[in-house]
């Protein structure tokens, strides 16, 4: 979808995604949710860190399971270019990991654009649909892992 494309209804909400999703990063990175803890540095969000860290507790809300379902996909390369295809899981993956993969690969459809090959790219509903589940999936798992007070804190 081209930017003079996007429907108005739709434009908000792509802020609201990218406002909280940044808020969840940064929520991570005070957590010391890091790749890297050596001083001098990059201050990267580790996902998989955090992952590790709470996927014993996590409880699967409507979001989660409805992000599940709605199973965005992945970009990938092929033998003639790019394509879309499904995220993927080891056997034995949590749910947690289930869920923040796919929330990151909604982030990456979005963020990095090259969405032609997809079906549903175009589809406004589905786009509302997979931000506003996502905008769920990362409150719900700010309030499980203790994370709420810098998700939502102002600076």
């Amino acid at each position: 979808m081209r930017h003079d494309e996007i429907p108005d209804e739709l434009r908000p909400l792509v802020y609201d995604f990218f406002f909280w999703f940044s808020r969840f990063e940064y929520a991570l990175k005070e957590a010391r949710m890091l790749k890297k803890l050596e001083p001098g540095e990059k201050a990267e969000a580790d996902w998989t860190r955090f992952i590790n860290a709470h996927k014993d507790g996590y409880q699967i809300n409507a979001a989660g399971k409805a992000l599940i379902a709605a199973n965005p996909k992945r970009q990938i390369v092929t033998e003639t270019g790019l394509d879309f295809r499904d995220v993927g899981f080891n056997p034995g993956a949590s749910d947690l990991e289930r869920v923040v993969r796919l929330a990151n690969a909604v982030r990456n459809n979005l963020f990095h654009g090259g969405k032609h090959g997809s079906a549903y790219w175009t589809d406004a509903d589905r786009m509302k649909l997979l931000l506003q589940t996502t905008i769920c999936v990362l409150d719900d798992l700010a309030d499980q892992t203790g994370l709420t007070s810098d998700y939502r804190s102002e600076y």
